[in-house]
């Protein structure tokens, strides 16, 4: 190249020559330099080893799309124009191939769209959610909120903007509730969000009973239906509640669905009512007897019912199978003994037995359910020092694993659960440099666990430094009712953490001195339960986590100090915990009713250990069906 453009310009006079194509000469002389100064350089450097230097720009891409989207808003060197409702989008083809398959496909191959000036979705994509789509493609930020979650995961779907999808989808399961869950479970199942999905699935099963008469249900295509009350995951205390939600589910559109009346009977465990339910209800209602089928689906179901009751063999139909869902507590640890195993109640049996071996013995621990794993966190161990372990007990599998430590060792504090994120709460920590190892002050420091990360963060302190208090998690916020101060008083007043504000406050006093008590969650309430007074003990307490007022609940049957409690739909149960010299043997007392506020016992724990209680929670076909309560491992 060189020599030929050497050759070139010695044949050209330069005077001759008019003043652009002098200026173009130049140019070219300029380039034959460069070349030329390029090429002895290199020869100058060719020493057997060369020095290199990679240099790399961390804003470059960053600065690239700012100057992309300036482009953009000024209409400069667009190719495309993207059309939504009466509103127009010029963008360029490269940026959004770049982001997208959908549109990559589309500008790269013999589709119409690939030559057209214009690409219009007329009202199959609103103009606000593609103006967000797009702002995203030129600076990779986007706000999502309860507003456009939804639209924008149909849209990222549909124009494969995965990322959003994604995003989307992560939103709608940090705010996934009973009233959202059906809506989420289609939407989930439409778009291909696997654990949105299962998320919603799962709130669909364990909320049934205040599900099926919702418009949402009602609303539910028939599969969706049968596929939910054939489930033998789902959460019913009683069979009548399904028999109901399919005649309700028919009766909202006779016309249509009097078909499929016959295939979602079958799905019925109808054996399983009692007898005279089966005929004052079932063999009395129209729809049902007016079906042929549905007469002898009714009929064989009466037959089942009868051999049970007459214990006439084995029934092995599927309308007298019960369902696998059994609710069962988990109950591990403890404050005086040393307890190194989990058991199992199951209250329908009032049958109690080990379940499994915990990998480190310890007392003085928390433990709190997310999903289907139980998280023990901190307690003291043999040597009696403060732990910052955490050990994970996954209850479909039956199998511990390790996670990260804790920030700060620990025992004596109080976990919970909000959005899928666990909290560990004051507690004390071993005092360094003593021997044998002696508790701290209360701790003021909070932290939280990602379970999808395995990383622990510090978040704001409590106001006041708690031990022994208990710790729930309700309606978005996390709740520290009582417990022992760092002057090692009785500390009298409610502490509320709001993780978006990522701060504490004191939105109400107790009305009792309280620590060593118990604390469960029913529906917008926290139950509040024993004390270490004399009148503390046997009593109950309700406290609304919306208006921050309290009420009397009631009385338990015995006092105690250092019990647990944990909520399973409308029903409380009590466990554990002592009174004096009296230790209770593990008395499980629950109210005899939904509505009433008179506390039963129901079995006792038959176990050496006599203060097993750390933590427990509703056991649900092998899986925690809900969140473990904080507080310590108080025995």
């Amino acid at each position: 190249m060189p020599c030929l453009l050497k050759e070139w310009f010695s044949h050209v006079p330069t005077s001759n020559l008019p003043v652009n194509r002098k200026l173009q000469r130049n140019q070219l002389l300029q380039v034959k330099m460069s070349v030329s100064n390029h090429e002895n350089r290199k020869s100058r450097s060719s020493s057997g080893s060369m020095n290199i230097q990679l240099f790399h720009k961390a804003s470059h891409a960053d600065s690239l799309l700012t100057h992309l989207n300036l482009l953009r808003k000024r209409r400069v060197f667009t190719d495309v124009v993207l059309q939504a409702g009466h509103r127009a989008f010029p963008c360029h083809r490269a940026v959004l191939a770049s982001c997208s398959r959908y549109f990559e496909a589309m500008f790269s191959g013999g589709l119409k769209e690939s030559r057209d000036a214009e690409v219009n979705f007329h009202d199959s994509l609103h103009p606000e959610v593609l103006e967000l789509l797009l702002d995203y493609a030129y600076s990779a930020r986007i706000i999502i909120n309860e507003e456009n979650a939804e639209s924008l995961l149909e849209a990222g779907d549909m124009l494969q903007f995965h990322d959003i999808r994604d995003a989307s989808a992560e939103f709608l399961e940090k705010n996934l509730h009973p009233s959202n869950c059906l809506g989420m479970m289609l939407l989930s199942d439409a778009h291909q969000c696997e654990r949105l999905y299962e998320l919603s699935w799962r709130m669909c099963l364990a909320n049934f009973a205040s599900l099926f008469r919702t418009e949402d249900f009602l609303r539910l295509p028939k599969e969706k239906v049968q596929e939910l009350i054939f489930s033998e995951e789902l959460e019913v205390e009683d069979e009548s509640l399904v028999y109901e939600a399919v005649i309700d589910w028919v009766k909202a559109d006779v016309e249509r669905r009097m078909v499929d009346l016959p295939e979602l009977l079958r799905c019925v465990r109808l054996a399983l009512l009692p007898e005279s339910y089966l005929l004052k209800n079932v063999a009395s209602e129209e729809l049902v007897m007016s079906h042929k089928v549905g007469r002898e689906i009714v009929e064989d179901a009466v037959r089942c019912r009868m051999r049970i009751l007459q214990n006439d063999g084995v029934v092995t139909g599927f309308c007298a199978r019960p369902r696998k869902v059994s609710q069962a507590l988990l109950l591990l640890g403890g404050q005086t003994f040393m307890c190194d195993k989990v058991y199992m109640i199951d209250h329908k049996t009032k049958e109690i037995t080990p379940k499994t071996d915990i990998p480190s013995p310890r007392k003085e621990c928390s433990a709190c359910a997310i999903g289907c794993k139980v998280y023990v966190t901190g307690g003291r161990g043999s040597e009696n020092g403060a732990s910052k372990d955490v050990w994970v007990y996954d209850t479909l599998h039956d199998e511990w694993s390790k996670a990260a430590p804790m920030l700060v060792a620990r025992f004596g504090h109080g976990s919970a659960e909000l959005d899928h994120i666990l909290y560990v709460v004051g507690g004390h920590t071993s005092l360094a440099g003593s021997f044998p190892a002696s508790p701290s002050v209360s701790l003021k420091q909070v932290e939280q666990y990602d379970p999808q990360t395995n990383k622990w963060t510090l978040v704001a302190p409590l106001r006041e430094g708690v031990s022994n208090a208990a710790v729930v998690g309700a309606k978005n916020k996390l709740f520290a009712f009582g417990g022992t101060s760092v002057n090692r008083e009785k500390f009298p007043k409610v502490q509320c953490f709001d993780p978006c504000q990522n701060r504490w406050s004191v939105p109400a006093v107790c009305p009792q001195l309280w620590r060593y008590t118990a604390a469960a969650v029913v529906g917008n309430h926290v139950v509040v339960i024993g004390g270490d007074t004399e009148f503390s003990a046997s009593s109950a307490y309700r406290f609304n986590s919306e208006t921050y007022q309290w009420s009397k609940f009631g009385d338990v049957t015995a006092k105690r100090i250092s019990c647990h409690a944990v909520a399973s739909g409308n029903r409380l149960y009590v466990v554990g915990g002592y009174f004096g010299a009296q230790r209770s043997p593990g008395n499980i007392c629950l109210p005899r009713t939904e509505d009433s506020r008179q506390f039963d016992q129901q079995c006792c724990l038959e176990c050496g250990c006599v203060s097993p209680l750390a933590a427990l929670g509703m056991l649900q076909g092998g899986g925690l069906g809900g969140a473990l309560g904080g507080g310590g491992g108080r025995g």
